[in-house]
């Protein structure tokens, strides 16, 4: 009779198992390659996509999702953490403003790339940035996210009105220049954004783990969330990121994450360390 320890590294394997060819599965019919993401941050999520499927295994949920690509599209947007908001983080948006914009300045014309932005109120607060600086008119910001449902959203401009007041303070703790209710309308319990500040907006779909890069940016924004990547994952990502930049580019990733140890370290300088602000310089 086997000891309970044997018992639980039984289930522990099995669980590994179905885990591997639910991603394998995924990979190989839809694109989406998750087999490198960090294993515990996967694990509870995906338990958590079970239990609102009403599944008892992974191996239930990838026969599910193989024939049906609206729990696929479910997939997608419950795995992918969404935990965003305005002015997330203000130092780092000061630090845009006193390290990154005067570079930017120097350009004609502007690219930026705001990397899994989820529901779009990172790619929002960037635009309310340059225009406050009198960039906005001469830049295109790129916003992607892995899911098609999160980028509608983001597309639409419309956030909560409760969290208008949170939203405000973070505003004025990165430098806002102007009255933050300016920039939207409120509609019963919702802020609808101007339209004006979607004009250089293009939301399209894109894959940190499985794209290409489809432009050369002058700014690429790709923050909280590599920190949801293993170690090769994240070394794939910078890989990217790097190729996607131009010279003296500038690249902005999130508190908890860092080139330092990463094969792209010695490319870049730090603008700002505390705030993970850094520039291409080769």
């Amino acid at each position: 009779m086997p000891s309970m320890n044997e018992t639980y590294a039984n289930a522990n394997n099995l669980e590994q198992i179905e885990r591997d060819l639910l991603l394998e599965g995924i990979a190989r019919h839809y694109g989406y390659d998750f087999r490198e993401y960090a294993t515990a941050s996967l694990n509870r999520r995906i338990c958590a996509i079970m239990e609102k499927e009403k599944l008892s295994s992974m191996t239930s949920l990838l026969e599910r999702i193989l024939h049906d690509p609206a729990c696929m599209e479910r997939f997608l947007e419950n795995l992918t953490i969404h935990v965003t908001s305005m002015f997330r983080d203000p130092g780092f948006y000061r630090a845009v403003r006193t390290k990154a914009v005067p570079m930017l300045r120097t350009y004609p014309f502007i690219r930026i790339w705001v990397a899994g932005c989820s529901s779009g109120e990172e790619v929002y607060s960037t635009a309310i940035l340059l225009r406050e600086e009198g960039l906005y008119d001469r830049c295109r910001i790129y916003a992607t996210d892995l899911s098609d449902e999160v980028i509608k959203r983001a597309q639409e401009g419309i956030f909560p009105l409760k969290s208008m007041r949170d939203y405000t303070r973070n505003y004025q703790q990165a430098g806002g220049k102007g009255d933050f209710s300016s920039y939207y309308t409120a509609d019963h319990e919702n802020a609808i954004f101007e339209n004006a500040l979607k004009e250089n907006l293009t939301f399209s779909q894109h894959s940190l783990t499985a794209d290409a890069s489809f432009n050369e940016f002058n700014m690429v924004l790709c923050r909280n969330v590599l920190i949801y990547f293993s170690k090769s994952l994240q070394d794939r990502v910078f890989e990217l990121l790097h190729g996607s930049l131009c010279s003296f580019g500038i690249l902005g990733l999130g508190k908890k994450e860092s080139l330092h140890f990463s094969p792209y370290e010695r490319f870049y300088e730090e603008l700002e360390p505390e705030q993970r602000l850094f520039r291409r310089v080769s």
